[in-house]
């Protein structure tokens, strides 16, 4: 197995698998939880995020493709996506067709939220377009269902900083692809509470920054 990502929950590895190429996400003991709570607990999120990336697929955004839950070692193995992080692909692509790009972000996310499922850590390294130009989500680890204002606003806040940060050159219109995209699928009137909370989260937080 090839580690590829060392999270504080879980680690990635890169493997074969009957012939095939997968992700092996194995969710860490924690030493300082009783083990019959931490196996419960890890037992639990494991199932979580397996059926969320389910429910995510119902609802027609693409993820890995989950072959098997191994709730005794809490280890979900999937389908490998081979491609680019959005975060990466963003800086190849001529500026038509990332507004493109970042419009059908915005549909993906409004299908996510309109099936009540928030993503929870939503930023540009955790999408992923493949060779053949189709776009996956991937670690759902902290996903969770709900359809409150309040966290929809934050997956979308969280994904304009990940575009502040990363493509400042074109932060902005990348975005209002997105929220143009997210409109169409979401509707008008719930995509604009959503946005407008965007807005009051962001002052929130600058508040308390100065504060």
């Amino acid at each position: 197995m090839l580690l590829i990502k060392k999270g504080a929950e879980a680690d990635l590895y890169l493997e074969e698998w009957y012939g095939i190429r997968i992700i092996r996400k194995m969710r860490k003991v924690k030493e300082y939880r009783l083990p019959s709570l931490d196996q419960t607990i890890r037992h639990e999120r494991t199932g979580h995020e397996a059926q969320i990336m389910h429910d995510a697929k119902l609802a027609g955004v693409p993820t890995p493709t989950i072959y098997m839950v191994d709730f005794v070692t809490t280890t979900i193995i999937m389908e490998y996506i081979e491609g680019s992080r959005i975060k990466d692909a963003l800086n190849t692509l001529a500026s038509d067709e990332r507004q493109r790009l970042c419009e059908t972000l915005g549909h993906l996310i409004g299908r996510l939220h309109r099936k009540g499922i928030i993503h929870g850590d939503l930023t540009t390294s955790n999408i992923i377009l493949d060779k053949n130009g189709k776009i996956f989500f991937i670690d759902f680890g902290l996903a969770e269902y709900s359809e409150e204002v309040e966290k929809r606003g934050v997956d979308l806040l969280l994904m304009k900083r990940a575009l502040q940060s990363t493509h400042y050159n074109y932060d902005r219109d990348c975005f209002n692809a997105i929220i143009d995209g997210y409109c169409k699928e979401m509707g008008k009137e719930q995509a604009e509470q959503v946005v407008t909370r965007v807005s009051i989260i962001e002052k929130r937080g600058r508040y308390a920054v100065e504060k």
